[in-house]
């Protein structure tokens, strides 16, 4: 049963906008015919997209003006919010930068001080740089030497970036400026004279990418080398290949300073080739390549797209990478490039955790950190044999950086958990029995851990495969099924969810009694790449299965019911969220969809999207087509009560989240599935049984996600959260 029943209208009749309808367009889809009869909402520039957007606007702020714990909720969460934090500081030549946020800053500030004891100063404050907050970093480096930054700048949470160049020492910014890159790093040579970054080609037409939300298809990567103090025109043309356009390049000098390591992607999977070039070679050095404008002679060493390759440290010809060739737990292994048909295991893979990450330090010992279980495990080893030096001792949770070079002993370690809101450790491998030292501990006023408890469970799915799901809740709670309940969930592009502290949700835990649970299923990487790949391609339905497992089971077990349980996701998790609203309405009484990929037939077709194939599929092929058709949110809106006559089913209350300016998810996926939903739910029949309201959220000047000023952040949350309680029925404890 929905949320509130069917004839109980928690907001009142709503008035639902009536946007036209296109019925002339249908594609022939290999002899299927499919409608879409609203592919003018893809066009966010029209002016009727403008208005189809400022109806729903005020529909949705109408709805959220009844919403009585939206107040309560911005003003807990703001005030929980405004505590200091920092991330894990990195070290270059005698410096040290780390990021830092008073706490209701827009945008975290990037500090630096001289060693360890110096005393911090800010480096580059990105609030100066918009009057509200919208302009962010997105990627930044600095040269070896120390003396250089640079650093990428987006505004409104947009991918494209603006690559940028101060001198650290005055902290001038130099007349460098580099424009059409996107999905890049920014990686210095060890002469401090310049980096190499990626880019798309800029518009033929000179159209201005950054006025708006551009959807174009983004294709013919490249990678560049830019030498300091030059116009971006005079840049090293160093990799592209034009024969395949939807290719990604990334370049990354090695820590000694040799070698450019070439990472090619074809999508977002674990899979990658990678290239090498020796710049000690290269006669006049890549100087010399100025006016030949590459390509660089890269070897190819790996040049199959059948597995993962990082460069984990190299020592001349010899290359150490992490790979899940042949192991998809992944695992340690070493070639010389002078034999490179000869590969060694240095560190095999593990038969039950995933090697998450490796770093190289102390001269040869290598950081190596573990899922086991969703739980991180730390261990230092030997880089030569791969044999276990020490275990460093950490709690339940995540590790979500490690800084540390490799001529360094002193390494930081980030950590984190659902009741942890941050740790950074200092441990010094320099030592015969290294300690785990707190650098700096994030601490929130108002927030007590000891009110609450976290239990991770195992929940069989549909086809018996066990699920690992974390509850968080308060520890006064009875399990009678009286209470709401959150359910996270991703499930894709081998991304793993683990444990992490979040503001908004102890908020939702503590004043809501909610309880708030994060479901690990297939198609993400915590249990390595046949994890992933079981949630996948012909598989992408066990995702829904498994996802829809864990809803049963907290129904089951008594922390809730149908109509106190919401879902919630975002991207890949929004179609998540769709895909499982149509599936099972009646499983739900709410649904926060965050810019969900919800129309399975075209997002090939705008920006990115081409990527995401090698989890979905694309619709252009028959039989990926047969599987899309079949679980796209788009293409599967059905009215319930029609579907078995004679019960009271309707849809769940439904927030569908986008933002204007997303160029990764178009805006289009989510316009599109709220004018449908609204359409077949509630204004094409005079007799709906749909009460449940169905609205959307549309953010303006922000994003996908990254670079989001904190006050949207804080915003968004209340909105969201205080529409799932009204819904649900919860009401506010002090």
């Amino acid at each position: 049963m929905g949320s509130l029943g069917f004839f109980e209208e928690p907001f009142g009749p709503l008035k639902y906008p009536k946007p036209r309808r296109d019925e002339s367009v249908v594609d022939d889809y290999h002899g299927f015919k499919v409608a879409d009869p609203y592919r003018w909402l893809e066009d966010c520039d029209a002016e009727e997209v403008k208005e189809f957007v400022k109806k729903q606007v005020a529909l949705t702020e109408s709805v959220l003006e009844k919403c009585e714990t939206r107040g309560k909720l911005h003003n807990k969460i703001t005030n929980l919010f405004d505590h200091p934090r920092y991330s894990v500081p990195f070290k270059r030549g005698n410096k040290y930068f780390y990021f830092h946020n008073t706490g209701l800053q827009a945008q975290n500030v990037l500090y630096m001080q001289d060693g360890l004891e110096g005393k911090p100063e800010v480096l580059l404050d990105p609030n100066t740089l918009s009057d509200d907050g919208t302009v962010s970093f997105k990627a930044l480096s600095i040269s070896e030497n120390a003396k250089y930054l640079a650093y990428g700048l987006s505004s409104s949470g947009s991918d494209w970036v603006t690559i940028k160049v101060m001198r650290i020492e005055d902290k001038t910014v130099e007349p460098d400026s580099l424009s059409w890159v996107k999905f890049s790093d920014i990686s210095w040579t060890h002469d401090s004279k310049g980096f190499f970054y990626s880019r798309y080609p800029a518009p033929k037409d000179g159209e201005n990418f950054y006025s708006g939300i551009q959807t174009n298809v983004n294709v013919n990567h490249e990678l560049y080398y830019h030498f300091l103090g030059t116009i971006q025109s005079e840049d090293i043309l160093c990799w592209r290949d034009p024969e395949n356009p939807k290719h990604m390049f990334s370049g990354k000098v090695t820590d000694d300073g040799k070698y450019i390591v070439l990472y090619i992607d074809e999508g977002c999977g674990p899979v990658n080739k990678l290239y090498l070039c020796d710049m000690s070679t290269l006669p006049g050095g890549l100087q010399g390549f100025r006016e030949r404008n590459g390509p660089l002679p890269f070897v190819k060493l790996i040049d199959k797209f059948d597995a993962q390759y990082i460069n984990v440290a190299n020592d001349d010809s010899w290359f150490t990478f992490m790979t899940n060739k042949d192991a998809p737990k992944y695992k340690l292994v070493r070639v010389d490039l002078k034999e490179p048909g000869k590969w060694i295991d240095v560190i095999p893979e593990n038969e039950k955790d995933v090697l998450e990450s490796a770093c190289v330090v102390n001269g040869n010992q290598i950081i190596t950190s573990y899922l086991s279980d969703v739980k991180y495990v730390i261990q230092v080893r030997d880089l030569e044999t791969g044999s276990m030096l020490h275990n460093l001792p950490i709690d339940i949770g995540t590790v979500y950086g490690i800084s540390a070079r490799r001529e360094d002993s002193i390494v930081f370690i980030g950590f984190t958990s659902f009741l942890t809101p941050g740790i950074i450790y200092q441990c010094n491998l320099g030592t015969k029995f290294p300690e785990m030292k707190i650098f700096r501990e994030i601490s929130v006023l108002g927030f007590d851990r000891s009110e609450f408890k976290v239990n991770q469970v195992f929940v069989p799915s549909k086809d018996g495969t066990k699920i690992p799901m974390f509850i968080v809740g308060r520890k006064d709670l009875n399990l009678d099924g009286s209470h709401p309940c959150l359910l996270y969930g991703y499930g894709g592009f081998n991304v793993s969810l683990t444990p992490s502290f979040s503001v908004s949700r102890i908020v939702l835990a503590r004043h809501i009694g909610a309880f708030f649970c994060i479901a690990n299923i297939r198609g993400g990487g915590e249990y390595g790449e046949e994890w992933h790949k079981a949630g996948a391609l012909s598989k992408k339905q066990t995702c829904f299965d498994d996802f829809i497992s864990a809803a049963e089971y907290l129904i089951s077990s008594g922390y809730t019911m149908p109509e106190k349980l919401c879902i919630e996701g975002g991207s890949n998790g929004g179609l998540l969220v769709g895909a499982c609203i149509n599936q099972r309405p009646e499983l739900f009484g709410c649904a926060l969809a965050h810019v969900g990929v919800m129309d399975m037939l075209r997002f090939h077709k705008f920006t990115i999207g081409h990527a995401w194939t090698c989890d979905f599929g694309c619709s252009d092929k028959e039989e990926d087509f047969n599987r899309l058709i079949k679980y796209s949110p788009l293409h599967n809106v059905r009215r319930p009560w029609e579907k078995l006559p004679g019960r009271m089913l309707q849809y769940p209350s439904t927030m569908l989240l986008t933002a204007d300016h997303d160029d990764r998810v178009v805006p289009l996926h989510s316009l599109k599935m709220l004018a449908t939903m609204q359409h077949v739910l509630c204004t094409s029949l005079e007799n709906s049984r749909q009460t449940n309201p169905i609205v959307g959220r549309i953010e303006c000047k922000a994003g996908h996600g990254c670079g989001r000023p904190t006050h949207k952040l804080i915003d968004e949350a209340a909105d969201r959260y205080s529409f799932m309680a009204k819904v649900l029925g919860a009401s506010w404890i002090e």
